[in-house]
């Protein structure tokens, strides 16, 4: 039976690219399942100066429309889909991501339903190249980070990879900083959170994103995230902030180590041991980023 449109609101889904074609197919596929109406949402991708042909790519899916924006950047692409998108609500996921069926319809739910929310926050699960042994590094990032639950309690923002919110948000507190590089998501749902707005986390609005697969993969991501931080910190002290930080991440860190150890769901002495060589890896590789940004 078709669901009445009656209790629906418009949704615009907006997805920055570069190149990845691959799994964008992926990802339109899953977003052409959805059981929100079809009729009441659509897809913004907004390639972001890609190489591969994306709009032909894009030509192939209902419901779905392409954007090209020129500058850099995926924060720059997002606004640039913000501009052309029709909905009341937004949401935000990445090329690289695979939404559940429900995803639309438990995300704009979940908005609609929590009183003077600026942002939901959706689960972000994670799949391995083979799922039956992923690589130390793949279980590595799929324990320590996108942990989007902790993203809204602790740090007043969520990762838009799995994004919702209402386009007069955008209208109060501002667009993405269109010149991060890394870290606007960050910047721009603690503008959400000093405004006002109820930030809430909902583990039925899932997305599945792929491990990273390697050490320097996560090194790679480990930098963009300094960088990122650092651009938005504008702190008068940031190269003593920085020293502090130096030392701070290059002490030993003995808790994360007990942590893993303890950990009965990582029945592997190898997987164990590991993990905490690369935490003590990226500790280095984030306290040496931190350290040289401090010179510029």
């Amino acid at each position: 039976m078709r669901k009445s449109s009656k209790s629906y609101r418009f949704v615009s889904i907006v997805i920055p690219v570069y190149n990845d074609a691959a799994r964008l197919i992926k990802c339109l596929e899953a977003l052409s399942t959805q059981t929100y109406p079809h009729d009441l949402f659509e897809v913004i991708i907004v390639d972001n100066r890609s190489e591969d042909d994306i709009k032909s790519l894009v030509s192939q899916f209902d419901c779905v429309k392409y954007a090209f924006e020129s500058k850099p950047g995926s924060y720059a692409a997002r606004n640039h889909g913000l501009s052309v998108a029709r909905g009341d609500i937004i949401g935000f996921t990445d090329s690289d991501c695979v939404p559940a069926p429900d995803w639309i319809e438990n995300g704009a739910k979940k908005l609609l339903e929590t009183n003077n929310c600026g942002l939901v926050a959706g689960r972000i699960n994670f799949s391995f190249r083979n799922p039956e042994r992923p690589t130390t590094a793949e279980l590595y990032d799929s324990l320590t980070f996108l942990n989007q639950k902790h993203y809204v309690e602790i740090e007043h923002y969520g990762a838009t990879a799995n994004a919702f919110t209402f386009r007069e948000v955008f209208e109060k507190v501002g667009l993405f900083d269109a010149d991060l590089k890394s870290g606007g998501d960050r910047d721009w749902g603690k503008r959400v959170y000093t405004a006002g707005y109820q930030q809430v986390y909902a583990s039925n609005v899932c997305i599945t994103h792929p491990a990273r697969h390697s050490v320097k993969a996560l090194k790679t991501k480990v930098v963009r995230v300094v960088e990122g931080q650092n651009a938005t910190d504008v702190s008068e002290r940031k190269l003593l902030s920085a020293f502090t930080d130096f030392l701070k991440d290059a002490k030993p860190y003995l808790g994360y180590a007990r942590s893993v150890l303890r950990n009965g769901e990582i029945c592997s002495i190898g997987y164990k041991i590991g993990l905490i060589r690369i935490h003590i890896v990226l500790r280095y590789t984030r306290a040496w980023k931190k350290f040289q940004l401090s010179f510029r």
